[in-house]
């Protein structure tokens, strides 16, 4: 006979039973306290009085204990036998009050109020709720044992597989390692030849910026010897009030003799101390003879843009004539690009290496050497990346392994899944095991409600409740947490969710993992008439 069956024949045996005879408001596990042909002792055993005197409407015992059926005891309870339903006490203080708190209605015996006996009726009510119950716990526990069988399976897969894994992942170290010392060994050329071609290529840029030099100090030779005597003196030097030295706008003789090494004048060979101490400074004189346009101060250019703001509509600002640019840029001789400003140091340096070019291509040796260490350098990225992916692997099969997910596994079925409810505000996602999250319904951050902590359901109970901690912080409070509520069912949903604390949540969640095997019929044959 199923659960269901026994739980109606017991509800039936129930409601045809004869009731046990006992004095009114005594429950029957009291029963044998009460004989009428003995003397009744106080249930706290503080006296003994003859039995005449038990619900007496006086109250002779401290605990009550001698008026079960009546009002005469503040502290005393009364039991409704409530046959036909379940039964239950009230305080004594509501018997006869005129309000029917028993559904057999015993407790307003002497009241004149006029109640119905409705215990058949919410008995009925009660064994369908039960039978509901029943059906829905035998199903749950079907499906729990089914979760039981694939949880087991599971586990024994994710073991072998987790072994096939750690065996893969010796031989990746090994090829690892391979490839890290072909890797390194290739490397090791590589950085040889492109040293020697950079330095080749330092060497090169070197005597080019010597040439230039000479070149230049060549050209400023000449065009500082104005008598052309093959000399260069102090007075000629002076001509050029650039190279003072202190740009005081006082270039004396004395200051043009220290930059010609203490000398009147200096020929071409002597020259060459004197060229290091103002090459800086230096500005050709075809720079000077034709100079190059005057740069406008940023703040007379602003002024400028203002008024031809005014000047000219938006629409109608003359453009500028860019092929007649190109043009004059075509036609300008390059030394004089390079001398249109008052050179320094820093812009000499920079236009000498735009000079230069670009490096030079490696030579076939060279790149021959570099590919092969790139293709090494390749393997042993694809290796490594492979050995990572299978550590992970790794890590993420013994964190599930290794998880509690119930004395037989039953909840190992919702790790990695997530389930969502929707309410008139927000979207609530709940991953068991990892988070619950709350997200705005038209748009909006994700907030975290609290990660995985524990199981938190009492001693008798653990796997009842789940606990989610360590959430997005509150705005001058707490950090967000989240406690699930399992529930027997056959599906495995989140029904509900609420907020009871300020930033603590409670969630309600069906699944048939939680469900226990229905009671047998003689668990039950404690319910009390």
């Amino acid at each position: 006979m199923s659960c269901q069956c026994l739980l109606l024949l017991l509800l039936g045996v129930g409601v045809s039973a004869v009731e046990v005879q006992r004095p009114r408001g005594v429950p029957l596990s009291k029963r044998q306290f009460y004989e009428e042909d003995k003397p009744f002792t106080c249930l706290d055993g503080s006296r003994t009085i003859s039995f005449d005197r038990v619900n007496d409407d006086y109250c002779d015992c401290e605990d009550g204990s001698d008026e079960p059926g009546t009002a005469a005891c503040p502290n005393g309870s009364f039991h409704c036998t409530n046959a036909g339903f379940k039964p239950a006490f009230i305080p004594s203080s509501r018997i006869n009050d005129g309000i029917c708190d028993c559904c057999d209605t015993t407790d307003e015996y002497n009241s004149g109020a006029v109640c119905q006996n409705t215990c058949r009726e919410m008995g009925r009510k009660e064994r369908e709720s039960l039978q509901k119950m029943a059906e829905i716990a035998k199903e749950g526990f079907l499906l729990k044992q089914q979760l039981i069988h694939e949880a087991k399976k599971g586990l024994e897969e994710k073991q072998v597989k987790l072994s096939d894994v750690q065996n893969s992942k010796k031989d990746l170290e090994e090829k690892v390692e391979t490839l890290r010392s072909v890797k390194e060994t290739a490397e090791q050329p590589e950085k040889e030849a492109k040293d020697r071609h950079l330095k080749a290529w330092e060497d090169q840029k070197a005597v080019i910026h010597m040439e230039k030099n000479k070149a230049r100090m060549a050209e400023a030779f000449l065009e500082l010897d104005d008598d052309a005597d093959g000399f260069v003196s102090a007075a000629e030097l002076q001509s050029h009030s650039e190279l003072d030295p202190d740009s005081d706008g006082l270039f004396t003789d004395a200051e043009a003799q220290e930059l010609l090494g203490g000398m009147d004048k200096v020929d071409t060979v002597a020259f060459e101390a004197a060229w290091n101490n103002v090459k800086d400074k230096y500005m050709s004189e075809s720079n000077v003879d034709s100079p190059s346009p005057v740069e406008t101060p940023p703040e007379e250019r602003e002024s400028i843009s203002e008024n031809d703001s005014e000047q000219y509509p938006e629409d109608d600002i003359p453009e500028d004539d860019d092929e007649d640019d190109e043009d004059d840029d075509e036609e300008e001789d390059p030394d004089d690009r390079d001398y249109k400003v008052p050179p320094t140091a820093q812009t000499n340096v920079k236009k000498e290496d735009e000079d230069d070019g670009t490096m030079p291509p490696y030579d076939e040796d060279t790149q021959a050497l570099i590919d092969a260490a790139q293709k090494a350098r390749d393997q042993f990225d694809v290796a490594e990346r492979a050995l990572q992916e299978v550590e992970d692997q790794i890590k993420n099969l013994e964190k599930e392994i290794s998880s509690d997910f119930g004395p037989n596994s039953e909840f190992a079925y919702l790790y990695s899944q997530c389930y969502e409810l929707t309410t008139g505000e927000y979207v609530y996602r709940f991953c068991p095991f990892n988070k619950v999250s709350q997200k705005p319904k038209y748009g909006g951050s994700e907030t975290n409600l609290g990660t995985w902590g524990k199981w938190a359901g009492p001693d008798n109970d653990i796997y009842s409740l789940m606990k989610y901690e360590h959430g997005t912080g509150c705005w001058q409070g707490p950090n967000r947490s989240t406690t699930v509520k399992l529930t027997c069912g056959k599906e495995t949903v989140v029904t509900s969710t609420s907020e009871p604390s300020r930033c603590e949540y409670l969630m309600e969640f069906i699944t048939p993992a939680v469900c226990q095997e229905p009671p047998s019929l003689d668990s039950l044959r404690h319910t009390e008439l």
